[in-house]
């Protein structure tokens, strides 16, 4: 008996912010990276197959990208998400390695009023993929760094790695 849903592939893979769970659709379009202990991150759960094969791309840029030799990926990526956080991850995508923006900032991008900025930073808060969707190049507008899913030390060490701080 089927149930008709998709199954989940994962693995796991290791660098310099611990070990990173990814998970991917069958067709090999990712659909999350987890960090140990992050706010909302995924588990391995019953059901899941645990197959690296997919993952073989996304495991070489994060490499790349950790050694500081790669500053933009080229994976496919699938997020689920309302509409509105779908149109904040789409804007996360645009900010360039090396570079940071506000919460506003996405707001205006999107086209949404200044009132949204909480609901732009609840929607950042659940980007489902940290790192391969930059949400850690978000700051607060008087430039302080405001929460990270994955923990601010690790956001620090993202900003550090592109060389936005030091």
């Amino acid at each position: 008996m089927t149930t008709g849903i998709a199954p989940v592939y994962w693995t796991s893979v290791g660098g310099p912010l611990g070990p990173l769970l990814l998970t991917a659709a069958p067709d090999g379009a990712l659909t999350s990276l987890s960090v140990e202990g992050q706010r909302g991150g995924r588990t391995v759960q019953d059901g899941w197959r645990h197959d690296p094969g997919p993952f073989r791309a996304a495991e070489e840029q994060l490499a790349a990208y950790f050694a500081g030799e790669l500053k933009e990926f080229r994976l496919e990526l699938r997020a689920e998400g309302t509409e509105f956080r779908e149109r904040v991850w789409a804007a996360l995508d645009t900010v360039p390695h090396g570079a940071t923006t506000t919460y506003g900032e996405i707001a205006a991008r999107i086209g949404a009023s200044r009132m949204a900025v909480r609901a732009v930073g609840g929607a950042v808060g659940a980007n489902p993929l940290l790192i391969l969707r930059p949400c850690h190049r978000v700051i607060g507008a008087d430039g302080s760094l405001t929460g990270y899913a994955g923990g601010l030390e690790r956001k620090i060490r993202l900003l550090e790695l592109e060389g936005v701080r030091s």
